[in-house]
């Protein structure tokens, strides 16, 4: 059991796979290009957790268009059952490695989901659900 120092990090899919990525999982919707299974080295693909085809398609990755993509984001993650799955996978491994294809590191849905987590695993530490 992972409890104390479970830990979610985010790195792009085409970065090399490493012994300390912990548990690997994927959450784009759609299939990195480029990349085979076997690259991928994945634990999981948790698609479900990724934005909506509508949401990710009127935000096409431009960065004037990042605050409300942010904002329309964290809604749907609220009532996304896939956030459960992603909270199980924290507590069963101390470090888990949110792995995403978009170009910038920071501009991306994989930052604001880590985001949306942060409160949820520091409740989980603290005891509170």
């Amino acid at each position: 059991m992972a409890d104390q120092h479970m830990q979610l990090v985010t790195k792009r899919i085409y970065e090399e796979p490493s012994d300390d990525d912990g548990c690997r999982v994927l959450v784009d919707r759609l299939w990195p290009r480029g990349v085979s299974k076997e690259r991928a080295g994945l634990d999981l693909w948790l698609k479900e957790i990724a934005p909506s085809p509508p949401l990710r398609t009127e935000f096409a990755h431009m960065q004037e268009r990042f605050a409300d993509f942010r904002k329309a984001y964290l809604a749907e993650l609220e009532q996304n059952p896939a956030v459960d799955t992603l909270l199980e996978l924290a507590r069963k491994h101390s470090r888990v490695t949110l792995l995403y294809a978009a170009r910038d590191p920071e501009v991306n849905h994989a930052r604001v989901l880590l985001e949306f987590m942060a409160p949820l695993l520091e409740r989980h530490r603290h005891g509170r659900k």
